[in-house]
Parts: C-alpha cells; structure tokens; sequence
C-alpha cells in the first residue's frame, strides 16, 4: 500500500516553521509527504491585517487542501495539533476516503490524528473548553482593535506553554516566533463531528499546562462515545509543545499513525 500524505495543522498562533526543522524534516525523512499549513486564523505580528478569519475559515482551508490531495488519489492523514484539532474536526464532511468511495473517487482522509488537541462535542468551542482552565494555567492574552490576539507577557507564557524545556531564555525565544491569532474563531462552534467518520490516533501529553490531561482524556471519551470506535492513544511526558521538546517520540507516534493508515 501507498503511504499516506500527511497534513499538519499547527496550534493557535503557531506557523508551519514551527515545525519545518523537527518533525516535518524528521517525517520527510522516512519516506511521507508531509506538509504543514498556515491557517487563515493565524496573522503575522509584522504585517497589517484584515478582520480576523473564524475556525470555519480554517476548516475550510484544510478542506481545500485535502481536496487537491484527494483528487490525486491519495489518502490523507490530518494531524491537528492544540487548537488545530478543531478545525481539523470541523474540516473533513465529504473528504472521507469511504464518502469519496460512494461517488466513485478515490483517495480522501482516512485518519486522525490529534497531538495535545482540543476535541470538542457538537456545540462546544474552543473558548468554551479553555475557560475550565485555572487562573495559573492561563496565557494572558491582548487584543488589537481588529479582534487579533497577542501574547503579552512572553516569559509567562513561555512557563506556560514550554513548560518542559529547561533553557528559559531559548524557550522564550521560540515563543516570540509565536504570531497573532483571531478572537473569533476561538468561540466558534463545532457542527461537524469529523472523528465520527474515520479512525482516530491521539497523543496524550501528561505534562501540558494549557490542555490538561484530564481535558484530553475528556477529548478522547468524545470521540469513543460519539465513534463508538476505541481510540489508538499514545501517552507521553511532554508538555504542550511535544514537537520541540519531544521530538523522537512525536516522530515515531506519527510514524505509527501513518502505518495504520496503509491498512485502511
């Protein structure tokens, strides 16, 4: 069977270059066509902006891209990484490679895969599933006076979100790459159950301090309870950005997603 192509989503306010030199190098590597996006909901901080895309934007965007995979004949695997797992579940109603199938196509999605991702119900957003979170857990957050947001304390949440990377002065480094992101799409809310349709992977971070544990294994029991499928769940001790600070075990917990993939 043919590898599948990967599509990686980054999180809120993350750019593909985020990942270009650890796991998209390393997948690249073994073999896969990977490719990360850079989703509309994303602005750069150095540039001026328009009125700030919603997570339907995103979704339709991946759905885009998929699309032209799909239409080449290939499977595709979607890795949606924080807030990427959102859209990416909003994203895949009629790119299923068993939808496709019934019309006659080939290619289309064939599964997910969520690293440290929000998994939200029908009818739940992003906000709504963040606002559990503990007052010390929170990124604090500006907003411009287009509805972009902006990171405004970088230390504190380079503690936050890089919480397992011991050189505070590299980690806050690696944040500053961080961009802006809309406002909007974080209260947009799911109405497309993606992980319904296709077999789902997960990586479970112990150590993330922006999407507790407890909140992933919440993600993960959607997905079983609404599936009706057991969910392939990988756990590791990494916190919320595995890419940079767990990279070896990202990289082969893709591998391993990927690999079922060409059972399909």
């Amino acid at each position: 069977m043919a590898k599948p192509s990967i599509v990686l989503i980054p999180g809120s306010f993350g750019v593909p270059e985020l990942y270009d030199n650890n796991i998209i190098e390393a997948i690249t590597a073994k073999g896969y066509e990977i490719k990360g996006l850079h989703l509309p909901s994303v602005g750069l901080k150095d540039r001026p902006r328009e009125t700030p895309p919603t997570m339907y934007d995103d979704a339709a965007f991946i759905a885009k891209e998929v699309a032209i995979l799909a239409d080449e004949g290939k499977d595709v695997m979607l890795i949606g990484h924080s807030y990427g797992g959102i859209p990416v579940t909003q994203s895949t109603k009629g790119l299923t490679k068993a939808e496709r199938q019934k019309q006659g196509k080939t290619g289309g999605i064939v599964r997910l895969a969520y690293m440290t991702a929000l998994v939200p119900p029908l009818g739940v957003s992003s906000a709504n599933i963040l606002s559990t979170l503990p007052d010390e857990n929170r990124v604090e957050f500006g907003t411009d006076d287009k509805g972009w947001l902006y990171i405004k304390n970088i230390p504190a949440a380079a503690s936050v979100v890089l919480s397992d990377y011991s050189d505070k002065a590299e980690r806050e480094a690696l944040i500053e790459m961080f961009q802006v992101h809309s406002s909007t799409s974080f209260t947009n809310e799911l109405t497309h159950a993606g992980y319904k349709d296709v077999p789902v992977s997960y990586l479970l971070c112990q150590g993330d301090l922006c999407i507790l544990p407890q909140t992933q294994k919440g993600g993960i029991e959607i997905i079983e309870k609404e599936s009706g499928n057991k969910v392939d769940v990988t756990s590791i001790k990494a916190g919320h950005c595995p890419n940079i600070t767990a990279l070896e075990e990202v990289v082969d917990w893709i591998e391993r997603a990927a690999e079922k993939c060409e059972l399909f």
